[in-house]
């Protein structure tokens, strides 16, 4: 089981779970090597970063930026690139942990 498989397992039998995130993507909102908590939430906004699969690929942290009724959640990273559709959304970030310094989401 890679780490994606053990967060969604977490996400969906617990409800919470924790990953490290790594790339630029997501910069400066997260670091590279930040450990994110995750939490289930029963729906998600526009502007939550979220655990998700998109195409068949598992996407750790990246926003929605748009939500459509019949498409589900355009997930992209923070620099406008546009991951895909989807209505797989795992969990929300809400609390990420870099070099001792805690930030909620």
């Amino acid at each position: 089981m890679n780490k994606y498989e053990r967060l969604q397992t977490e996400l969906e039998t617990a409800g919470e779970g924790k990953m490290k995130v790594f790339g630029s993507s997501m910069l400066p909102i997260l670091k590279s090597g930040s450990l994110l908590t995750f939490r289930r939430q029963d729906t998600y906004q526009i502007g939550d970063v979220v655990f998700s699969k998109v195409k068949g690929r598992y996407i750790d942290a990246h926003k929605i930026v748009s939500i459509d009724t019949n498409k589900g959640y355009l997930i992209a990273n923070n620099h406008g690139f546009e991951n895909g559709w989807t209505k797989r959304v795992f969990g929300k970030a809400v609390v990420a942990e870099f070099a001792g310094q805690v930030k909620e989401l």
